[in-house]
């Protein structure tokens, strides 16, 4: 809700149909009121989390869980089981926090995310199994469950949201894949309505990571260090991100989405992910204000969402009708040897690699945690 306090910038991008997602989580924000006051203050409509920000605040805070760590020692819980209490702990608390918005909305908005264990991010039936286990765990309306958009992650998203689950698919890099992930959305959705489900309940939003692309394409481009390609630097994500748009938009002009909105059914809105800007060289707010498009959410972490707030950069629509630009500067890139999916290929693998360490750090963390408290 836009308050006075409203910084104008935030203001602007909510009444321009950006939905404004916070990408961090920790039990300190939630217990000092921090989150709500960013719900209530700084419209943010959301919050995504995944196993980095997990493990960032574990080791960071671990004095804001050391009551639940005692009681998970008293109870000789083993790490894995440790890990999903005190993280289903936090997102279920978090739930709390926005339910009211979650309602206000009709369930589009006022929700919160949760990752499967990234070490099953190559195993089909093991996420639909734990996606059906944090859904029970968090047992909240307004939980989404990610899985990510691998190759075995696509028949997880159809089977995991044909039991009603609403899910965040994250980890999308090309456009292939995500034509991929929108058929996986409607099947499982054309299953859910097969099953009884009601499906103006099942909310789902595809995460397309942005400022990785760049870094790994500007990397490319200072290699082959001519005034052609360094000219490129810092154009493949927003060209991939509003490609990706024009791939929404042709889904849901089709029958097939009519069929199921006539049900009920709530689009899979695009949601710009990774949104930092990872090159000191770039504006802070770049992947804000150049993906601002009605029927998208962004979600940022705090540096990013204050650099926003403080920003004079809105100039309202900046992804419609930027189709053709877009596929210019990927037919550039192409020309220059950059192949689009060697590259999206890459950053999946690296993706889900990165998460895996970050998980990881996570079960060390806790581990240490549960051997002192029991000690």
């Amino acid at each position: 809700m836009t308050t006075d306090q409203t910084p104008k910038s935030l203001a602007q991008l909510t009444d321009a149909g950006v939905s404004i997602w916070l990408d961090d989580l920790d039990r300190h924000r939630i217990a000092s009121g921090d989150l709500a006051h960013l719900v209530e203050v700084d419209e943010v409509r959301g919050v995504t989390t995944n196993p980095t920000i997990f493990a960032k605040a574990l080791s960071g805070a671990t004095s804001a869980y050391a009551d639940q760590l005692r009681e998970l020692a008293a109870t000789s819980a083993s790490v894995d089981d440790a890990v999903r209490a005190l993280t289903t702990t936090d997102v279920r608390d978090a739930c709390d926090v926005l339910d009211a918005l979650w309602r206000e909305t009709s369930g589009v908005d006022g929700r919160v995310s949760i990752e499967v264990d990234p070490r099953l991010a190559r195993e089909t039936e093991l996420t639909v199994l734990q996606a059906r286990l944090l859904h029970g765990m968090v047992e909240r309306g307004n939980v989404l469950i990610k899985i990510p958009a691998t190759v075995e992650g696509i028949p997880a998203i159809t089977e995991v949201l044909g039991s009603g689950i609403s899910v965040n698919v994250t980890l999308i890099f090309s456009i292939e894949r995500y034509a991929e992930v929108l058929d996986a959305w409607m099947s499982g959705l054309e299953r859910a309505a097969e099953h009884g489900h009601d499906l103006s309940r099942i909310e789902s939003v595809a995460s397309f990571f942005v400022s990785r692309m760049d870094s790994a394409v500007d990397a490319r481009l200072d290699a082959i260090g001519t005034p052609e390609a360094l000219a490129l630097k810092g154009y493949a994500a927003l060209a991939s991100a509003r490609l990706a748009w024009g791939v929404f938009q042709q889904a849901i002009a089709s029958p097939r989405w009519q069929a199921l909105l006539a049900q009920g059914a709530h689009p899979q809105r695009p949601l710009w992910a990774s949104t930092g800007v990872k090159d000191p060289a770039f504006p802070a707010d770049m992947y804000v204000m150049g993906l601002v498009v009605d029927g998208c959410v962004n979600t940022m972490p705090e540096a990013t969402l204050q650099a926003s707030a403080a920003s004079s950069n809105f100039t309202g629509d900046t992804v419609s009708d930027t189709q053709g630009a877009s596929r210019q500067t990927w037919d550039a890139l192409e020309a220059l040897g950059i192949n689009e999916a060697a590259v999206c290929l890459e950053l999946e693998d690296e993706g889900v690699a990165k998460f895996e360490q970050s998980w990881s750090e996570l079960l060390d963390t806790v581990s240490r945690a549960l051997e002192a408290a029991r000690a």
